[in-house]
């Protein structure tokens, strides 16, 4: 309940009035107490009290019982009976300006981030990951950023992934040792996570996380994450609610002290932030939260116990309220003894004897001075919410969410071209190289094989021309022999039948001669017989 500058969040008995500083609420706080103590109704009385400062808040609502801030209270029986006992006046019933989010974008504005802007280390968180499995994840970021790989929504993330993985040997005497062991878990991780819906969380439109940090007609408005789905998982809430964090610290500029803060962020059930965290990590979150006042962010953690909150933490939250716990193990009475050692003491009371006593709705509560010091412990009961307290129904939200400024905005889906488009197309291209490297081989080899039949063609032509040419010229070698031998078997026959010719012209002469001989025997027959011979045989 704001009063002046100063947040009214419980009295006393004898009427002390217990406050936040507007200057020293940046110097965070912390609500602790057993379940059913009182503590959801300390966070509301706070954070409505810091809208109607005119800052903006932000608060996870894992029970679905925050929503109610949204509408206007009643002021009960009950809740007038606790404002005579601490004697408040002037008190209000009245609503307070939200805005509903939502991972799964059913009962609040879709609430996205790119894989990139989450980064590896959240992300690994996420996946419950090894030391050496984060770092090949942190290795596949590296080389996503180096290449131009825009890692938008997981697929991208899968698609580096097996990218990486199929290049390991290229990539590890720059990048450092890849295991295909690791990337395995990491996809097998991404299933997982996957099928616990955080495929809705990754993608664009992104969050722009100055959408936190609005006001309306003077009032901070309180975002409030509809947690309840998200909570079922709770190393995903945890490192969703880091990475708020984180991106808050790394976007926000440095402002100094402050009248009041920029935004409050409350963190419920905080202690799953820290659960497993290795010191590396805690060392840089102890620092964010250290830095993170100088940009103008206040910081408050809910948990059961301040046991549940690292020291290195712990130290820095200035603004304490401490409902009841119980004790009944040695753990938890040392938990009891620590939380009452955390307080100033106040020599009216035993701190650690009221902390096992008080009832619901009362809290030891030390909250900053002007000056920085936390103030002595008191016992005191916490102001009702002047909103309503309980959830809400569907109508009564999308009434809200449909009011809202930024609706519209958030809506749609983009899916811009991103790595695992970009590593397809590059893997397109790779197979058509390939492919047109193969064609050009199977053309090249069928060319040769092409060659090489023309050319056993040609020789089988030449060697049957050669034997064509060699058939033919044996033929007409017997054709020539055969005619030779025919003229000489003609002249030979020639020569036999001149022969018997002359022989037989002979026989006829001698035989003429004979005869003439034998009737004439002078000189002037034979004379007359020569010539005649000469006659018949010129």
């Amino acid at each position: 309940m704001l009063l002046k500058d100063k947040l009214l969040i419980g009295k006393t008995d004898d009427g002390t009035e217990l406050s936040i500083l507007l200057q020293m609420a940046n110097r965070h706080g912390i609500i602790t107490g057993a379940s059913g103590s009182g503590k959801t109704i300390t966070l509301k009385v706070m954070a409505e009290s810091f809208s109607d400062a005119g800052v903006p808040v932000f608060l996870a609502d894992v029970k679905g019982d925050l929503a109610g801030m949204a509408i206007k209270g009643e002021v009960t029986e009950a809740i007038q009976k606790r404002l005579d006992k601490i004697a408040v006046k002037d008190f209000e019933a009245k609503s307070f300006s939200v805005r509903f989010w939502d991972l799964f974008g059913t009962e609040g504005h879709p609430l996205r981030a790119t894989v990139e802007s989450v980064g590896p280390e959240v992300l690994s968180i996420m996946l419950g990951l090894s030391e050496a499995q984060e770092g090949n994840l942190a290795i596949a970021f590296a080389i996503a950023k180096d290449e131009n790989l825009a890692l938008i929504d997981l697929k991208d993330l899968r698609a580096v992934l097996q990218y990486v993985s199929e290049n390991k040997d290229r990539y590890s005497t720059r990048y450092g040792n890849i295991t295909t062991q690791s990337i395995g878990v990491i996809q097998r991780s991404l299933l997982t996570l996957e099928n616990q819906g955080a495929n809705h969380f990754f993608g664009q439109p992104a969050l722009d996380i100055h959408d936190f940090f609005a006001t309306e007609n003077g009032r901070g408005v309180i975002n409030i994450l509809h947690a309840v789905t998200l909570f079922e998982s709770p190393d995903m809430y945890a490192a969703f609610l880091l990475w708020l964090l984180t991106t808050l610290f790394s976007t926000s500029p440095e402002v100094g002290d402050l009248d009041k803060p920029k935004l409050v962020f409350f963190f419920d059930e905080a202690h799953l932030l820290f659960n497993g965290m290795p010191a590396y990590r805690l060392k840089r979150i102890a620092q964010v939260v250290k830095l993170i006042r100088s940009r103008g962010i206040g910081l408050y953690f809910i948990s059961q116990s301040p046991t549940d909150i690292p020291d290195e933490v712990l130290a820095q939250l200035g603004n304490r309220v401490q409902h009841s716990l119980r004790a009944y193990t040695p753990s938890e009475q040392k938990a009891v003894k620590a939380a009452a050692q955390a307080f100033r003491v106040n020599p009216k009371f035993d701190t650690e004897k009221a902390i096992l006593e008080l009832g619901t709705g009362e809290a030891l509560i030390s909250f900053q001075n002007e000056k920085g010091a936390p103030e002595i412990v008191e016992r005191a009961t916490i102001l009702p919410p002047q909103s309503l307290m309980g959830a809400i129904d569907g109508i009564a939200r999308n009434k809200v969410i449909n009011a809202s400024p930024l609706v519209g905005k958030y809506d749609e889906i983009i899916d811009p071209e991103s790595a695992a488009e970009i590593i397809q197309q590059k893997a397109d291209t790779k197979a058509a190289e390939i492919a047109a490297q193969e064609e050009a081989i199977a053309a090249e080899k069928q060319q040769i094989a092409a060659d090489k039949a023309a050319e056993k063609a040609a020789d089988e032509q030449a060697k049957l021309a050669e034997k064509e040419r060699i058939a033919a010229a044996r033929a007409a070698e017997k054709a020539e022999a055969e005619r030779i031998k025919a003229e000489e078997k003609r002249r030979l026959e020639a020569e036999r039948e001149a022969k018997k010719a002359k022989e037989k012209a002979q026989k006829v002469k001698e035989r003429v001669i004979g005869n003439i001989l034998g009737s004439a025997g002078s000189a002037i027959g034979r004379k007359i017989t020569d010539k005649l011979f000469k006659d018949i045989f010129k």
